[in-house]
């Protein structure tokens, strides 16, 4: 005659503290920020490759054209707040005009 063992019921989970969950995020949002600057340098540094390009081959150093592609991409992706965050990253890109 065999015998079956009972499962062990399952540990129920602990709730995570809200100090807990609050710090593991804060420490998600600091990874995700360095991520974001490091991004932003790479596009500043690919900007003035195009620019210095544009001006030794006779050409403006800004494309107001291309500027308004960029400014409706981020309008559209992100909504109205997107059109200043994108002013932002031009001028840190191409520096004011």
């Amino acid at each position: 005659m065999t015998t079956t063992s009972p499962e062990a019921p399952e540990a129920p989970e602990v709730p995570t503290a809200p100090e807990e969950t609050i710090a593991g995020a804060r420490e998600r949002i600091d990874v995700l920020d360095d991520r974001i600057i490091g991004l932003i340098q790479e596009r500043m540094a690919v900007s003035a490759v195009v620019q210095q390009t544009r001006i030794t081959s006779g050409g403006r150093r800004v494309h107001l054209s291309r500027e308004m592609e960029i400014l409706g991409r981020y309008r559209e992706a992100l909504g109205k707040p997107g059109t200043p965050l994108a002013m932002t990253l031009l001028e840190l890109c191409r520096g004011r005009i």
